[in-house]
């Protein structure tokens, strides 16, 4: 087993699959606690890279995961337009720990050429989507997902045509496509939903289209919706599926110590304002009835 303690989190590798965790200082990106610990299978990787950090500051160095192509339904969802502070493929290195992660990533790659992992697409999504149910909220509203229906519901600040058209949900099956776009600046983000057999966008602004919930200015508010769409992405169709191949990949049987983890960071999560009350008691009891096998 190689580990690798970073700035921002640790990155542990057996061999077969290297695991992503975030770290617990309150600088760590919200969207990487929000996403909690990845498995990532060797299947899934292209390549690996470490930048010493002579030019930073700090001295602190970087290293890098380069996944395939649709391997990972957080990718897929947001196009690459994460930040690199949010990226939970991007480890930051303390200086005094370079040589550290050049072994690291020499493990890595050592693994991927004995493997030779095809360099082409993924027909399916090897990392496994974040869990449901899962809710996010927006400067509109909030949106949810607990396996089966994607759920809108406005607050007060939506616009009148939103509120016309009232609280939206559909099944899973009835979307095609979520596009998830960070706030930027003075650009509003959203997270837009495509459903099946409509029309098209009733308006390019985010605001006023009852199928997207608009995201603006909040490191909180775009890094929750992004899981938000990473949950449901991986749970429809791969855009690369042919028919013999799953959508993705087959969750694991749950981990007892995995899932107190889990716990651990919702409450971690929730004392730290990430996590309202609700949404808290939501995640906890999902996770507890994976632990009970139900």
């Amino acid at each position: 087993m190689t580990e690798l303690i970073g700035k921002n989190g640790t990155w542990t590798f057996d061999g077969a699959v290297l695991r992503v965790v975030p770290g617990h200082e309150k600088d760590v990106a919200r969207l990487r606690s929000a996403l909690g610990e990845i498995a990532v299978p060797l299947e899934a990787l292209a390549g690996i890279a470490f930048e010493a950090g002579k030019k930073t500051k700090n001295g602190a160095g970087r290293i890098r995961l380069r996944l395939r192509a649709g391997a990972d339904p957080l990718l897929q969802a947001c196009g690459g337009r994460l930040a690199d502070e949010a990226d939970p493929y991007q480890l930051e290195v303390p200086a005094e720990r370079g040589g550290v992660a050049e072994y690291f990533a020499d493990e890595v790659r050592d693994a991927l050429s004995v493997a030779q992992i095809p360099a082409e697409p993924a027909d399916r999504y090897l990392i496994t989507p974040p869990p449901v149910p899962i809710s996010a909220n927006g400067q509109d509203g909030t949106g949810s997902f607990d396996g089966e229906t994607v759920r809108l519901e406005w607050g007060w600040l939506a616009d009148g045509k939103k509120r016309t058209a009232g609280n939206r949900a559909w099944p899973l099956a009835a979307l095609e496509a979520v596009e998830w776009r960070p706030a930027v600046g003075m650009d509003w983000g959203w997270i837009r939903f495509r459903v099946r057999g409509d029309a098209g966008i009733v308006s390019a602004n985010p605001r006023l289209d009852p199928n997207c919930l608009a995201l603006w200015g909040t490191k909180k508010e775009s890094g929750n919706s992004a899981v938000l769409a990473a949950a449901i992405v991986g749970r429809l169709a791969h855009p690369n599926a042919t028919p013999e191949a799953p959508a993705t990949v087959a969750a694991a049987a749950p981990d007892h110590d995995a899932l107190l983890r889990r716990l651990r960071e919702l409450g971690e999560l929730r004392r730290d304002g990430v996590l309202t009350d609700e949404e808290f008691s939501v995640a906890k009891q999902a996770v507890l009835r994976q632990m009970q096998g139900r």
